[in-house]
């Protein structure tokens, strides 16, 4: 069966986010159905109420730079769409980001009240959807591990909780295998050097950064919805936003306006060539 111009452009960028497999994700991209982008952009433009979005990985006492410029790119995606986003995070993240969006704070560290915390946060937004993007995952043992091996759940935030008692469908976006969704393909994850994560999700997005895949789901939400939402992203001014409050790159874990390890440049040029290619989708209309 031959595919449509939409599918076809969602195949595309799916390859195109993991064209680099800086860390496996090429090679862990054929146990997921072709078509994820679209399945999930779709799940995004059918929401017309509140859409809980998870991000913030723990690096030291502060957070990464990959993970909130994404989810910020959602935000900002969803709420255009009509949408209510909230930003769900711990601090010191969650204490920066409510001064300019709507942020629902999570408990940082290992708390016996997680379940409690995710059901009641579950009631109070009732959202009609969940994403996460570059959340530290429970692993098996219960612990939270960053991409060396280090445990990190005296600094992580529970998210994964959500997930397991969400009434509505869920995405993940990851770039490794230790975040959560990756449960999703836990065999395949399995073969990479990670501690992976546990967690599942409806659809998982798959990229070389996070923060890619998060451009990629917003440029395939612009065409399910005809509604130009890429011009939004401003990921120089968020980044300096988030490195003015003390974000850190992953890999060099340094405050500097990367984004694991590669110059905001890189993301830039993801996103003009994804502009290109919706722009093109949008005109053959």
């Amino acid at each position: 069966m031959s595919l449509t111009a939409l599918e076809q452009l969602s195949v595309e960028i799916e390859d195109i986010l993991v064209q680099r497999n800086l860390r496996g994700m090429k090679d862990i991209q054929q146990h997921l159905p072709a078509g994820y982008l679209l399945r999930a952009a779709r799940m995004m433009n059918a929401v017309t109420g509140s859409v809980l979005i998870g991000t913030g990985f723990p690096v030291g006492e502060t957070f990464e730079t990959d993970g909130p410029v994404g989810a910020i790119c959602l935000y900002n995606a969803m709420e255009a769409i009509g949408a209510e986003p909230v930003l769900v995070c711990g601090a010191p993240l969650s204490t920066h980001l409510r001064k300019k969006y709507r942020v629902h704070p999570l408990i940082v560290g290992p708390h016996a009240s997680r379940q409690k915390e995710a059901l009641a946060a579950l009631e109070h937004w009732k959202p009609e959807l969940l994403i996460s993007i570059e959340r530290p995952g429970l692993s098996e043992d219960g612990h939270y591990y960053n991409m060396r091996g280090e445990v990190i759940s005296e600094r992580a935030a529970c998210f994964d909780s959500f997930f397991d008692n969400a009434q509505c469908e869920t995405i993940a976006i990851g770039d490794g295998g230790n975040e959560i969704g990756m449960g999703k393909i836990r065999d395949a994850v399995r073969s990479l050097d990670i501690q992976p994560a546990f967690t599942s999700c409806n659809e998982l997005i798959l990229a070389d950064v996070s923060n890619w895949g998060a451009i990629g789901l917003v440029a395939m939400l612009e065409c399910v919805a005809n509604k130009p939402l890429l011009t939004l992203h401003k990921p120089d001014e968020i980044l300096q936003y988030l490195s003015d409050h003390g974000s850190v790159d992953g890999v060099t874990r340094r405050n500097e306006l990367t984004e694991d390890g590669l110059p905001m440049d890189e993301g830039l040029a993801l996103l003009n060539q994804l502009v290109a290619l919706t722009t093109q989708y949008r005109q053959s209309l």
